[in-house]
């Protein structure tokens, strides 16, 4: 599976997730009640992802993963680019994924957390 096939599964899967195309085909976001944790597009022919995280946990990873870059167009501490790399770790990008999702949702109001809680349990 390539690097869009695998983050679009799985953020796909998760509660309250939409995915629109505000800036044209070819670049996809994904939200989680109208605020973005993804982004996918193509950067001079590759497969690219943009995701939310601590940024700490940005630098970490950026220092361990040659195919994990500073946000391209976005806030360089708070986001990560990932490119499609043929030494792409699935566990990792559902890992980035998940978290970038979860770091999101931290900071939605308290009912859109229970609303989320609550679908999530429902899902089990």
């Amino acid at each position: 599976m390539t690097l869009h096939q695998i983050s679009a599964q799985i953020a796909i899967s998760l509660p309250e997730v939409t995915v629109t195309q505000p800036f044209g085909e070819g670049c996809k976001v994904f939200k989680v009640l109208d605020k973005v944790f993804m982004l996918q597009f193509y950067l001079q022919g590759k497969a690219v992802i943009n995701l939310k995280v601590a940024p700490d946990h940005g630098a970490m990873l950026r220092d361990i993963y040659s195919y994990i870059c500073t946000g391209w167009h976005m806030n360089k501490q708070h986001w990560i680019s990932v490119y499609e790399n043929n030494q792409l770790d699935e566990p990792l990008i559902e890992d980035l994924v998940q978290n970038s999702y979860k770091l999101v949702v931290s900071k939605l109001k308290k009912a859109e957390k229970v609303r989320i809680d609550l679908l999530r349990t429902l899902e089990k």
